[in-house]
């Protein structure tokens, strides 16, 4: 009898070269239907391998996104099946798993059409009605090469070729289709009961463009058509929630032919991004925080110094001053340094909190960009703290409540993971598995939960994210939290400790925002341009019915300014049933219809964007709603 011991620490016995389709089946029969993979000691398989030795397993269904992973590889496999069955002569290239889908890129003699999707559609459904079991095979090097060969695969004769020499081959094959893969795979075809082919677009080999152009089709899969319908629905909301269409359409900013990547800010736009950066003043200033702004460009020593010359430079800009090389700036963190390293400090000082909203430049290439969410200049809400090694886990704690609070001020859900040492690094492996403990053990603290995200943390020190999750289920990247051993050693940062004698801080580097363009553009889809009162560019709209309304109005107009907010007037000759249309497209918060029956009680008619007609109210009433969300921050 072999020994499993599950994911929840429980353990159970079964015969050698028992199947894990059959164990998964034992534990539930609704864990034996879901289940799509498995990993056996870390290592993943498929559901029809047996059970050889002891391991630690774990099944994995569509809900886990290992699941999701292995789900639509095997969903791109069918594609190509579909594919070469009905273009024959078409080559294989690649066919991943992707975020949401899968594609595969074909060298194919027929130039594939729109139209062309509905007929590979309709193969595609007749190989998964015919639930084609996934067979995986290991073959020798030659048996392999051989045998593409014969198929004229030469894109998968290359793959092979870079592969090393001890490295297993393997294939799987469903039906007459095979294809050179690692896996796993689903069990069957059946499995894939949802399809949607989605888009075709052009991809060299490789990446390289000195390579030849593929077509690749795009595509999606789940195992419900309730599943599909739900994500297709998704993509058309964000298609109207696209910041980009919206921040042209309510005049927020724009990214002009002049400067690719790099944001103009409109007068509309300058307004949301004020009250971000005066929210985050006020907290930051709350918790113990100093502000402080340093040099966009400093000398090339500097960023040698710092790890980022030899780590990080192919993302950056340089230029040169007197003869001599410097960078601007891709982070903050330097400047900060050079602060702290200015002046003498005691363990009384510490630990020392230094924000700032600095301007970083970062050079992406033009295939990425992406409106606000990918751009090459933007402000990091950056903070770095100078601490003593038994400060650790307690300023930790403060970053994670503070994070916490501004999430929950916008509403937003997040998920927490864990970076680990990545391949390229500065440090001991002891000193990184320090650093990594010390994040851990601040979220088991507060009572997190987390998981772990294998090599992807930044080349200086292990690192806690933040991730988002939007109205549409979309996660984005935003707070940060990296904990630094090296950059104190590489500066030779030190403070005077309680024996009189030199010490080495240890210093975090955080965001909270991440990038004040990326949250704009996260906040401007997740409420689909409508802001929260406190944030929105014009809070109020008066729309007097006629010209003789116009001076009570501007009396109005007049009366909300003083209260502190932001009002326009819409007094043009155009009936106000156009004007509170137009005020709706433009996403303010509030209408006041202002006729005859309001100038004569010295009242408004209020309207709200999506609540309608809230009835008539006296001046100080409505001011003083406005405030209280105002002031509240209220998100709805």
């Amino acid at each position: 009898m072999k020994k499993i011991t599950l994911k929840d620490g429980s353990v159970r016995e079964y015969e050698k070269g028992t199947s894990l389709s059959r164990i998964a089946f034992d534990i539930s029969g609704r864990l034996g239907k879901e289940a799509i993979a498995a990993s056996v000691n870390g290592k993943m398989v498929d559901m029809s391998s047996s059970l050889e030795e002891d391991a630690n397993v774990e099944f994995y269904t569509f809900n886990d996104e290992e699941g999701k992973q292995v789900f639509r590889h095997s969903a791109s496999h069918v594609m190509a099946q579909a594919v070469q069955k009905l273009f024959p002569g078409t080559k294989l290239a690649i066919g991943p798993a992707i975020a949401d889908g899968f594609y595969y890129d074909f060298d194919s003699p027929v130039k594939f059409t729109p139209e062309m999707l509905e007929e590979i559609q309709k193969e595609i459904d007749t190989i998964v009605k015919n639930d084609l079991p996934f067979n995986r095979r290991e073959v020798d090097r030659k048996d392999a090469v051989d045998f593409f060969k014969s198929c004229g695969e030469d894109y998968k004769l290359e793959l092979i070729n870079d592969l090393p020499e001890e490295a297993s081959i393997t294939y799987y094959q469903q039906g007459d289709f095979i294809d050179l893969c690692a896996g796993p795979h689903v069990p069957s075809t059946g499995y894939l009961k949802a399809f949607k082919l989605t888009n075709l677009a052009g991809a060299y080999w490789r990446g390289n463009e000195k390579n030849k152009m593929l077509q690749r089709i795009y595509g999606t899969s789940f195992p419900k058509k309730s599943m599909l319908e739900e994500h297709l629905f998704r993509i058309e909301e964000a298609k109207k929630r696209d910041h980009r269409k919206l921040g042209a359409e309510l005049d927020l900013f724009s990214i002009l032919e002049e400067g690719p990547g790099f944001p103009f800010f409109h007068p509309k736009g300058m307004v949301v991004r004020n009250e971000l950066e005066k929210f985050w003043r006020e907290e930051h200033y709350r918790r113990g925080y100093e502000e402080i702004r340093t040099p966009i460009i400093l000398n090339r020593e500097l960023w040698e110094r710092s790890g980022h010359w030899d780590h990080y430079r192919d993302n950056m800009y340089f230029t040169k001053i007197d003869e001599m090389d410097y960078a601007v700036k891709p982070m903050n963190c330097p400047g900060s340094i050079l602060i702290y390293k200015g002046k003498l400090h005691s363990y009384r000082d510490l630990p020392i909190r230094m924000g700032e909203l600095g301007l970083v430049h970062r050079h992406e290439l033009s295939g990425v960009l992406h409106g606000l969410m990918r751009v090459r200049c933007f402000t990091q809400d950056d903070a770095h703290i100078f601490m003593l090694p038994e400060q650790i886990k307690d300023e930790i704690i403060g970053v994670i409540e503070l994070v916490d609070y501004f999430y929950n001020v916008f509403g937003f859900k997040y998920r927490v993971e864990v970076s680990t040492k990545p391949d390229k690094a500065m440090g001991s492996d002891e000193i990184w598995e320090n650093a990594t403990s010390a994040l851990e053990d601040a979220l088991k603290a507060k009572g997190m939960e987390y998981k772990i995200n294998e090599g992807d943390g930044a080349f200086y020190g292990p690192k806690i994210d933040f991730k988002l999750e939007d109205c549409l289920g979309r996660t984005w990247q935003c707070g940060t939290i990296q904990l630094d051993f090296q950059m104190p050693e590489k500066f030779d940062l030190s403070y005077i400790g309680e024996d009189g004698q030199k010490h080495q801080p240890v210093m975090i580097h955080r965001v909270v925002f991440g990038s004040m363009e990326r949250f704009i553009g996260i906040l401007i889809e997740h409420f689909g341009g409508a802001l929260p009162v406190w944030l929105a560019p014009v809070q109020v709209k008066v729309l007097p019915i006629t010209s003789r309304h116009t001076e009570y109005a501007h009396k109005v107009v007049e009366a909300l300014k003083n209260a502190g907010i932001r009002v326009e007037i819409d007094d043009r000759n155009e009936k106000v049933n156009y004007k509170i249309r137009e005020a709706q497209g433009q996403k303010v918060p509030y209408m006041l219809v202002l006729g005859d029956r309001e100038v004569e009680n010295a009242s408004m008619s209020v309207r709200h964007r999506s609540e309608g007609d809230m009835g008539s109210m006296m001046a100080d009433a409505f001011i003083n709603k406005v405030n209280e969300e105002i002031s509240s921050k209220k998100i709805s």
